[in-house]
Protein backbone atom coordinates (compact mmCIF):
# COMPACT_ATOMS: atom_id res chain seq x y z
CA UNK A 1 0.00 0.00 0.00
CA UNK A 2 2.61 2.08 0.50
CA UNK A 3 4.38 1.77 -2.27
CA UNK A 4 0.97 2.16 -4.99
CA UNK A 5 0.78 5.62 -2.38
CA UNK A 6 4.32 6.53 -3.25
CA UNK A 7 3.37 5.99 -7.08
CA UNK A 8 0.69 7.93 -6.63
CA UNK A 9 2.11 11.30 -5.64
CA UNK A 10 4.60 10.43 -8.20
CA UNK A 11 2.43 10.42 -10.98
CA UNK A 12 0.19 13.51 -9.73
CA UNK A 13 3.87 15.43 -9.89
CA UNK A 14 4.20 14.54 -13.34
CA UNK A 15 0.97 15.52 -14.39
CA UNK A 16 1.57 18.49 -13.03
CA UNK A 17 3.43 19.11 -15.97
CA UNK A 18 6.46 17.89 -13.45
CA UNK A 19 7.01 21.18 -11.58
CA UNK A 20 8.92 20.84 -8.41
CA UNK A 21 7.28 19.08 -5.32
CA UNK A 22 7.29 22.09 -3.20
CA UNK A 23 5.55 24.04 -5.76
CA UNK A 24 2.32 21.80 -6.34
CA UNK A 25 1.58 21.94 -2.41
CA UNK A 26 1.20 25.33 -2.17
CA UNK A 27 1.01 28.75 -4.26
CA UNK A 28 4.02 31.20 -4.34
CA UNK A 29 2.64 34.85 -2.54
CA UNK A 30 3.75 38.12 -3.84
CA UNK A 31 6.20 38.45 -0.80
CA UNK A 32 7.57 34.85 -1.47
CA UNK A 33 8.40 36.08 -5.37
CA UNK A 34 9.59 39.60 -3.85
CA UNK A 35 12.12 38.32 -1.89
CA UNK A 36 13.48 35.66 -4.32
CA UNK A 37 13.91 38.83 -6.67
CA UNK A 38 15.74 40.80 -3.67
CA UNK A 39 17.59 38.34 -2.62
CA UNK A 40 18.41 36.36 -6.17
CA UNK A 41 17.98 38.79 -8.94
CA UNK A 42 15.03 36.70 -9.92
CA UNK A 43 13.46 37.90 -13.07
CA UNK A 44 11.35 35.33 -13.48
CA UNK A 45 9.73 35.44 -10.06
CA UNK A 46 9.48 39.46 -11.14
CA UNK A 47 7.57 38.27 -14.33
CA UNK A 48 5.57 36.87 -12.38
CA UNK A 49 4.62 39.94 -10.57
CA UNK A 50 4.02 42.04 -13.01
CA UNK A 51 1.40 39.46 -14.81
CA UNK A 52 -0.29 39.56 -11.42
CA UNK A 53 -0.51 43.01 -10.88
CA UNK A 54 0.07 44.85 -14.31
CA UNK A 55 -3.85 44.86 -15.19
CA UNK A 56 -5.16 46.39 -11.35
CA UNK A 57 -1.92 49.08 -11.53
CA UNK A 58 -3.14 50.00 -15.21
CA UNK A 59 -6.66 50.76 -14.02
CA UNK A 60 -5.55 52.70 -11.28
CA UNK A 61 -2.92 54.67 -12.63
CA UNK A 62 -6.12 55.43 -15.88
CA UNK A 63 -8.91 56.45 -13.20
CA UNK A 64 -6.20 58.73 -11.73
CA UNK A 65 -4.86 60.73 -14.64
CA UNK A 66 -7.98 59.96 -16.99
CA UNK A 67 -5.29 58.89 -19.34
CA UNK A 68 -4.88 55.56 -20.82
CA UNK A 69 -1.42 56.48 -22.82
CA UNK A 70 0.04 58.04 -19.69
CA UNK A 71 -1.47 55.37 -17.74
CA UNK A 72 0.04 52.58 -19.44
CA UNK A 73 3.39 55.09 -18.88
CA UNK A 74 3.38 54.73 -15.73
CA UNK A 75 2.71 50.99 -15.35
CA UNK A 76 6.08 50.57 -16.86
CA UNK A 77 7.28 53.13 -14.47
CA UNK A 78 5.69 51.61 -11.54
CA UNK A 79 7.43 47.88 -12.19
CA UNK A 80 10.35 49.71 -12.87
CA UNK A 81 10.73 51.36 -9.57
CA UNK A 82 9.92 48.19 -7.93
CA UNK A 83 12.58 46.41 -9.76
CA UNK A 84 15.41 49.03 -8.93
CA UNK A 85 14.36 49.60 -5.36
CA UNK A 86 13.45 46.26 -5.21
CA UNK A 87 16.55 45.52 -1.76
CA UNK A 88 14.22 48.28 0.26
CA UNK A 89 11.45 46.14 0.53
CA UNK A 90 10.41 44.82 3.71
CA UNK A 91 9.34 41.10 3.48
CA UNK A 92 7.49 41.43 6.77
CA UNK A 93 5.29 43.84 4.69
CA UNK A 94 2.84 43.35 2.38
CA UNK A 95 3.95 43.55 -1.46
CA UNK A 96 0.47 44.83 -2.65
CA UNK A 97 0.62 48.21 -0.12
CA UNK A 98 4.37 48.50 -1.01
CA UNK A 99 3.24 48.37 -4.72
CA UNK A 100 0.10 50.84 -4.09
CA UNK A 101 2.10 53.36 -2.91
CA UNK A 102 5.05 53.03 -5.13
CA UNK A 103 2.14 53.76 -8.28
CA UNK A 104 -0.12 56.19 -6.28
CA UNK A 105 3.25 58.68 -6.02
CA UNK A 106 4.24 58.28 -9.73
CA UNK A 107 0.54 59.13 -10.45
CA UNK A 108 0.81 62.21 -8.18
CA UNK A 109 3.93 63.36 -9.31
CA UNK A 110 2.80 63.29 -13.23
CA UNK A 111 -0.41 64.98 -11.88
CA UNK A 112 1.28 68.18 -10.44
CA UNK A 113 3.26 68.17 -13.29
CA UNK A 114 0.73 68.01 -15.41
CA UNK A 115 -0.78 71.35 -13.22
CA UNK A 116 2.04 73.14 -13.34
CA UNK A 117 1.74 72.83 -17.29
CA UNK A 118 -2.01 73.55 -17.69
CA UNK A 119 -2.23 69.94 -19.35
CA UNK A 120 -5.86 69.15 -19.90
CA UNK A 121 -6.23 65.44 -17.96
CA UNK A 122 -8.67 64.37 -20.98
CA UNK A 123 -6.83 66.05 -23.71
CA UNK A 124 -5.99 63.74 -26.79
CA UNK A 125 -6.75 60.78 -24.95
CA UNK A 126 -9.79 58.88 -27.13
CA UNK A 127 -9.83 55.09 -25.25
CA UNK A 128 -11.77 56.58 -22.63
CA UNK A 129 -13.02 53.24 -21.64
CA UNK A 130 -10.13 51.64 -20.79
CA UNK A 131 -9.91 52.96 -17.42
CA UNK A 132 -13.16 52.02 -16.89
CA UNK A 133 -14.08 48.91 -18.77
CA UNK A 134 -14.64 46.97 -15.77
CA UNK A 135 -17.69 49.01 -14.36
CA UNK A 136 -20.00 47.94 -17.57
CA UNK A 137 -22.33 44.94 -17.13
CA UNK A 138 -20.74 41.39 -18.54
CA UNK A 139 -21.74 40.69 -21.89
CA UNK A 140 -25.03 43.35 -22.08
CA UNK A 141 -26.96 44.45 -25.73
CA UNK A 142 -26.27 46.69 -27.95
CA UNK A 143 -28.09 49.24 -26.77
CA UNK A 144 -27.27 48.96 -23.37
CA UNK A 145 -23.82 48.92 -23.47
CA UNK A 146 -24.01 51.84 -25.51
CA UNK A 147 -25.45 53.46 -22.35
CA UNK A 148 -22.75 52.07 -20.04
CA UNK A 149 -20.37 53.01 -21.93
CA UNK A 150 -21.99 56.47 -22.01
CA UNK A 151 -22.20 56.85 -18.15
CA UNK A 152 -18.52 55.20 -17.77
CA UNK A 153 -17.62 58.05 -19.80
CA UNK A 154 -19.47 60.79 -17.55
CA UNK A 155 -18.21 58.90 -14.66
CA UNK A 156 -14.36 58.80 -15.62
CA UNK A 157 -14.81 62.28 -16.64
CA UNK A 158 -16.42 63.13 -13.31
CA UNK A 159 -13.82 61.20 -11.40
CA UNK A 160 -10.86 63.44 -12.70
CA UNK A 161 -12.45 66.81 -11.49
CA UNK A 162 -11.98 65.52 -7.56
CA UNK A 163 -9.31 66.51 -5.49
CA UNK A 164 -6.25 63.75 -5.68
CA UNK A 165 -7.63 62.51 -2.51
CA UNK A 166 -11.14 61.72 -3.45
CA UNK A 167 -9.92 60.25 -6.59
CA UNK A 168 -7.67 57.87 -4.95
CA UNK A 169 -10.03 56.20 -2.15
CA UNK A 170 -12.98 55.58 -4.60
CA UNK A 171 -10.11 54.52 -7.10
CA UNK A 172 -8.98 51.79 -4.36
CA UNK A 173 -12.18 51.18 -2.90
CA UNK A 174 -14.98 50.91 -5.76
CA UNK A 175 -12.14 50.07 -8.60
CA UNK A 176 -9.83 47.65 -7.14
CA UNK A 177 -12.36 46.68 -4.40
CA UNK A 178 -10.00 47.26 -2.24
CA UNK A 179 -11.13 47.03 2.00
CA UNK A 180 -10.57 50.23 4.20
CA UNK A 181 -8.19 48.65 6.14
CA UNK A 182 -6.02 47.91 2.93
CA UNK A 183 -6.59 51.38 1.83
CA UNK A 184 -5.61 52.92 5.42
CA UNK A 185 -2.38 50.20 5.24
CA UNK A 186 -1.57 52.12 1.77
CA UNK A 187 -2.18 55.87 2.69
CA UNK A 188 -0.99 55.18 6.09
CA UNK A 189 -4.37 56.65 7.59
CA UNK A 190 -6.64 55.27 10.03
CA UNK A 191 -9.70 53.78 9.22
CA UNK A 192 -12.25 56.26 10.30
CA UNK A 193 -9.93 58.99 8.60
CA UNK A 194 -10.08 56.50 4.91
CA UNK A 195 -13.97 56.23 5.56
CA UNK A 196 -14.65 59.92 5.90
CA UNK A 197 -12.86 60.84 2.88
CA UNK A 198 -14.97 57.93 0.95
CA UNK A 199 -17.74 59.91 2.26
CA UNK A 200 -16.89 63.44 1.03
CA UNK A 201 -15.50 62.32 -2.13
CA UNK A 202 -18.88 60.67 -3.06
CA UNK A 203 -20.52 63.54 -2.08
CA UNK A 204 -18.43 65.61 -4.44
CA UNK A 205 -19.21 62.93 -7.49
CA UNK A 206 -22.47 62.87 -6.52
CA UNK A 207 -22.95 66.68 -7.35
CA UNK A 208 -20.62 66.19 -10.30
CA UNK A 209 -22.80 63.41 -11.92
CA UNK A 210 -26.19 64.14 -10.77
CA UNK A 211 -26.90 66.83 -14.11
CA UNK A 212 -25.11 64.82 -16.43
CA UNK A 213 -26.73 61.69 -15.87
CA UNK A 214 -30.04 63.60 -15.16
CA UNK A 215 -29.58 64.88 -18.73
CA UNK A 216 -28.82 61.73 -20.05
CA UNK A 217 -31.91 60.09 -18.99
CA UNK A 218 -34.10 63.05 -20.30
CA UNK A 219 -32.23 63.05 -23.69
CA UNK A 220 -33.41 58.85 -23.84
CA UNK A 221 -36.82 58.93 -22.76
Amino acid sequence: MPEQNASSLGEAVMAMGKRPLWSALYAETDEQAMWSVQMNDDHEAFARLVQRWEEPIFRLCARLTGNSHQAEDLRQETFARVYAHRREFRTDKKFSTWLWRIALNLCYDALRKRKRHGECPLEDDQSGADGERDFAADEPSPDLQAVAQEENEIVRQALVRLPETGRTVLALRYGEGLKLREIADILELSEAAVSYRIAVALDQITQILEPSLNEGKRLRQ
